[in-house]
């Protein structure tokens, strides 16, 4: 019986296939690695991290706000973080900003100008257990990826006639709105600025609309492309937006108030 031979050449070729199915193994494992780090860089360290500054962020705003108190000096030119500055480069305008009021029937007696991604009022939503700084602007960067809540450029001021609208990541980032899904009508949203506090009652839910739908954050705030969402009259609005389904950006989820009360800060 003749015994087959196995060749050098044989042995070698398949030695190097090993190397390569092994080589292989090991970039998918590390590609599988890296893959689950940046998983969890997204969904667990951004939001540690932006959490945390946007809590401390309100504290510094509440401890700024009562020291004014404190010196009976309610006019300082500051609006937001200590030691003023400019704005960011690149971003939009801001537009000018009521942080005063009579109430309901009345005009806003004084206004300031917010820095663009300065924060310079907090958003309370009682049902969500938030508490979350607002920032003029909605940059990704240097107001929404802080966990910030970003007001619309162009849109009103709290307690102003017309539409006040803001903007927060529903995940990754702090994700303020993470659950704005669960808020029902009746449902109460403050507005604190360093002079006043606005509550606003949550009074329509468009559940789904496009990115682009402007008319959600207009001084009457409709809807474009669902006309039967929204308002015929002008009012004093809040306007909630976010991402929606979950995870993904493809729609947007919008949250309408009614501003019910205007009081002392506090």
């Amino acid at each position: 019986m003749r015994i087959p031979l196995v060749q050098h050449s044989t042995r070698r070729r398949r030695a190097r296939y090993r190397r390569v199915l092994w080589s292989g193994a090991e970039l998918l494992v590390t590609a599988g690695v890296l893959v689950l780090l940046l998983v969890a860089h997204q969904l667990w360290w951004t939001n540690r991290e932006a959490k945390g500054g946007a809590e401390r962020r309100v504290e510094a705003l509440e401890r700024e706000w009562g020291a004014v108190t404190d010196t009976g000096d309610a006019t300082g030119a500051g609006d937001g973080e200590p030691g003023g500055g400019g704005s960011d480069a690149g971003a939009e305008g801001a537009p000018s900003a009521a942080d005063g009021g009579t109430g309901q029937g009345g005009t806003n007696s004084s206004s300031t100008t917010p820095r663009t991604s300065q924060a310079y009022a907090v958003l309370r939503i009682p049902r969500l257990d938030l508490r979350v700084p607002v920032a003029e602007g909605t940059s990704k960067q240097n107001v929404l990826n802080k966990g910030y809540v970003g007001h619309y450029a162009g849109t009103q001021q709290p307690g102003q006639d017309g539409n006040f609208a803001v903007a927060g990541h529903r995940n990754t980032h702090g994700e303020p709105f993470r659950y704005l899904d669960r808020l029902r009508k009746g449902d109460k949203v403050e507005v604190e600025t360093r002079n006043a506090t606005y509550t606003y009652l949550v009074d329509k839910i468009l559940p789904q609309t496009s990115p682009r739908d402007s008319g959600v954050i207009r001084p009457v705030p409709r809807s474009l492309t669902r006309p039967a969402h929204g308002y015929d009259a002008p009012g004093r609005y809040l306007t909630l937006t976010t991402c929606t389904p979950e995870y993904t950006s493809r729609y947007r989820l919008v949250v309408w108030g009614k501003l019910v009360a205007t009081g002392p800060r506090g």
